[in-house]
């Protein structure tokens, strides 16, 4: 098992895992409207972007991170200019594997690099659990872009560490 820095090339491949990994959750198929910009990897995005995946014979997940430079406010809660995990996604098949859990050790050595002292998260329902197994601190539930819809706002702050 490997982790590397994606590449431009690998945006289609993370585009469907994003997609695959999603679906299975069966949410409905109107919600991939909505999200289908939000779960397209495209070229660029990876260019400007941390995007690391992990490997083992064949790309088995990915997770990225973005340094937002300016609030945005995504119906009532406003996210805060600083560094987030933007996407954290496995294949469906993979999923309870430990792949989620290595590529959470490998954003923390990162996190050590480029000296970031927080990295905030917007998570789907369905990954709740396993950010808090993670140590990442719960603060609470905020309106997602599906009406009566929730998603969860977690902080993790350095140290950053895997229990």
């Amino acid at each position: 098992m490997t982790i590397r820095k994606a590449t431009p090339d690998d945006s289609n491949e993370l585009t469907d895992i994003s997609f695959m990994s999603k679906k299975h959750w069966n949410y409905p198929d109107h919600y991939f409207d909505i999200w289908n910009a939000e779960l397209t990897i495209t070229p660029e995005y990876v260019q400007k972007n941390h995007v690391f995946v992990i490997e083992d014979s064949g790309i088995r997940g990915f997770y990225s991170v973005i340094k937002l430079q300016t609030e945005i406010t995504l119906s009532e809660f406003t996210m805060r200019p600083g560094t987030w995990l933007d996407h954290v996604f496995i294949r469906p098949e993979y999923i309870g594997m430990g792949y989620g859990r290595s590529l959470m050790g490998h954003l923390a050595e990162q996190s050590q690099t480029q000296k970031w002292a927080q990295i905030q998260i917007l998570a789907d329902p369905n990954s709740r659990n396993f950010y808090k197994k993670m140590g990442v601190s719960y603060i609470k539930e905020v309106p997602s872009n599906i009406e009566n819809r929730t998603v969860s706002y977690f902080i993790w702050n350095q140290p950053f560490s895997i229990p």
